[in-house]
């Protein structure tokens, strides 16, 4: 499909649909962090989202295989995707969906930033700077909320912000390195193969696999495997239609749908900082979103 200079109605349903996915996700990510280890957790969900991929690719006749001279790019977006895991859900293990939500979906600030050094036709105007000004605010603000109803440690949220910069990263070289002429489904699958190849022995440094798994849990390991091999890979697929920073800007919604996602499922306690920091991030990602003026 013909590349777009601006999100158009379908995008905003798309991506409207990604962000309350992903919200809900961080939820189900925090629940499956009671049942599985964390990083065996994100392995396990790439191994098997590999697989359901790989029935996609045969099914729909697509394929996997990418030009010898995008491969190292790969290995590295694939190398970024198991440390912004990692880092997510470890965060997750040690502070609260609402302010993981808040940080973790600061990442089009760090796009914004990235694809104003690297991607011809995407500085940053006026509008997108005070952007970036409220929600670093926003982020601040909620650093340095220590209120006991917050549910948060410092490292938490450090981790969070962490995997913001992992998936900003990422987004930037499936928009401008070689490995941004491959398929979608090829992007997500080197992907998933480099984090499986790195999550699973890495898992073995943060203690026992399993925790307290039932059969229910089953479910939610499904359930997470779809999500990453289909909203992932819808999301691969926008990134070539429209540009980065409108695509990652328009998470804006996430952090909200992953507050009232944590707040109405897991009963969690939101400081008055963090819906203060919740809406001045999502002020500053509608001002980086704003289209520009012709």
């Amino acid at each position: 499909m013909r590349a777009k200079p601006d999100l158009d109605a379908a995008g905003i349903v798309w991506l409207t649909a990604f962000s309350a996915l992903m919200g809900f996700n961080q939820v189900l990510v925090k629940v499956m962090n009671g049942a599985l280890q964390p990083v065996f957790n994100a392995g396990l969900r790439s191994l098997l989202a590999l697989g359901l991929l790989g029935v996609w690719i045969v099914l729909m006749r697509k394929t996997w295989r990418i030009a010898p001279s995008a491969r190292p790019w790969a290995i590295l977006v694939g190398a970024f995707f198991a440390g912004e895991f990692i880092c997510l859900f470890v965060a997750l293990d040690l502070t609260s969906v609402a302010r993981a939500s808040v940080m973790f979906y600061t990442m089009p600030v760090w796009l914004t930033l990235m694809a104003h050094v690297a991607v011809p036709g995407e500085r940053l105007s006026t509008t997108k700077v005070i952007g970036q000004a409220l929600a670093l605010a926003g982020v601040v603000w909620a650093l340095f909320d220590r209120d006991t109803g917050s549910q948060g440690s410092v490292t938490g949220d450090l981790l969070a912000l962490g995997g913001a910069v992992g998936w900003a990263a990422i987004a930037l070289l499936t928009k401008v390195s070689p490995f941004a002429r491959e398929t979608p489904e090829a992007q997500l699958g080197w992907q998933l193969v480099v984090s499986a190849t790195i999550l699973l022995p890495v898992c073995l440094l943060f203690g026992p696999l399993v925790r307290d798994f039932t059969p229910i849990y089953g479910v939610g390991v499904a359930v997470q495997t779809a999500i990453v091999a289909g909203a992932f890979l819808g999301w691969f697929g926008l990134m070539k239609i429209y540009p980065a920073s409108s695509v990652a800007s328009f998470a804006f919604l996430a952090p909200v749908f992953g507050v009232v996602s944590g707040w109405l499922i897991l009963g969690e306690e939101i400081s008055v900082a963090v819906w203060g920091a919740l809406i001045l991030v999502a002020l500053g990602l509608i001002l980086i979103n704003r289209p520009a003026r012709r």
